[in-house]
């Protein structure tokens, strides 16, 4: 089967900032994303778990989109300026997909 190659942005910050990250996207064209829970994880800090947080401040989502390479350094810039004054790790990766036109 004919696969095409596509760049993977995993996005993970704090509740609070999803929209500010949905809009971003949206304003740079992304025509997909996904939006996950993260329920427990480690990291510099030590251990944490969504378990007894009130409200939606630490709870932590993952954002994940696909596009074509040419795209991601315009939206990996202001997605830099967003992310790094907040907590949020920001990972690229390469993927294969089976429909090129819908990234």
């Amino acid at each position: 089967m004919q696969t095409y190659p596509k760049k993977r942005i995993d996005i993970m910050v704090e509740s609070p900032l999803m929209k500010r990250v949905l809009t971003l996207l949206d304003q740079h064209g992304v025509t997909g994303y996904t939006v996950l829970p993260a329920l427990a994880g480690r990291g510099v800090d030590g251990s944490w778990h969504r378990d007894g947080l009130v409200g939606r401040v630490g709870a932590v989502v993952q954002i994940f989109c696909i596009l074509d390479e040419a795209r991601v350094d315009a939206v990996l810039e202001p997605l830099f300026n967003l992310v790094s004054r907040q907590i949020g790790i920001v990972t690229i990766s390469d993927v294969q997909v089976i429909r090129k036109d819908h990234f």
